[in-house]
């Protein structure tokens, strides 16, 4: 197992999009660990005083255009040995602040309520590294629960260049606020060698992530990155150390509810052999159902089923 660090630069980063035909910014081996940098921000998002902007930041912008979506990702990084069919299974050893300040945004015509808040407006947060604590222009303060809302495989090639803002069979931009550090998360392989992106840091976030954005900001990550031979899924799944996180997608919430909720029978199914009418009923009577996000074109929910209800392990 070897050790790597993954620095966000020109040649290093992608604005926006995911390609199966990038090449990689780092080749590894299976097992290896992962320290990623991410920044985030365009120009006109970026403060202006009273922060400290990385070099690096102002770089990018400078040389670089977003394509297709709002997303920079620092990548992709190439898992030798990992083939079509594969599951990569990605532990997140650590997630940590990166910036002192973080920012949101409303947009017009975009978030829930576009037809009422139609001007656009950005607000900066100051962010304490050393405590977590976020500052609000309206006197509060939020604590940090840092997590990278973007977090791919590369697409198949035939799907060609896609948007980063819409999640998928990939993964991409998921912003699932359970996958901070101690969570894993299992991706589908389509490509040769994976192709891993991991970008837009978020510093908070609510369920639903309801105007756009979360409190957007740079972070560092250390990843584990294990491939699972001939174990292909169908969806992104994710696991807690209490929970098995099922993850759905759709042009709807309720179709993104639905596909949550067979992929939830499907997974339990897997992991304890239960049936699907009972895997069903688990779900209706222990776990729950929440919204990842409603802003992203295409729609997610999650199901987190507590391990504790599942049935005991048989013995070996």
């Amino acid at each position: 197992m070897t050790e790597h660090e993954l620095l966000p630069g020109i040649d290093t980063v992608h604005w926006g999009y995911l390609d199966a035909t990038l090449p990689p910014a780092l080749e590894i081996a299976d097992g290896d660990i992962v320290t990623v940098h991410s920044v985030s921000g365009s120009a006109e998002e970026t403060p202006v005083a009273g922060y400290c902007v990385r070099p690096e930041l102002k770089s990018i912008q400078r040389a670089l255009s977003p394509e297709l979506g709002p997303h920079i990702l620092t990548g992709p990084i190439k898992i030798k040995g990992a083939m079509p069919g594969d599951t990569l299974r990605i532990d997140i050893l650590d997630v940590r602040l990166r910036d002192n300040w973080g920012y949101n945004i409303i947009r017009p015509g975009k978030g829930m309520l576009h037809e009422e808040f139609g001007e656009p407006h950005t607000v900066h947060f100051g962010i304490d590294l050393e405590t977590g604590a976020i500052a609000t222009p309206w006197g509060g303060a939020l604590t940090a629960r840092p997590f990278f809302g973007v977090m791919a495989t590369a697409p198949n090639a035939e799907d060609g260049r896609r948007s980063s803002v819409a999640p998928g069979y990939f993964g991409g931009n998921l912003d699932n606020k359970e996958l901070t550090a101690g969570s894993t998360l299992y991706l589908p392989v389509s490509v040769e060698g994976a192709l891993v992106s991991i970008g837009d840091g978020h510093a908070a976030q609510g369920d639903g992530e309801v105007c756009l954005t979360a409190v957007e900001t740079a972070l560092t990550g250390r990843f584990r990155f294990t491939v699972i031979k001939a174990g292909q899924i169908p969806l992104p799944y994710a696991e807690t150390p209490t929970h098995m996180i099922a993850m759905g997608f759709g042009e709807n919430l309720d179709l993104a509810v639905r596909e949550a909720l067979r992929s939830a029978i499907s997974l339990i199914c897997n992991q304890t052999g239960m049936t699907a009418a009972n895997a069903y009923t688990l779900c209706s009577v222990a776990a729950d159902v929440r919204i990842t996000q409603l802003v992203n074109v295409t729609t997610g929910a999650h199901v987190m089923i507590p391990k504790s209800v599942f049935p005991p392990a048989r013995p070996e």
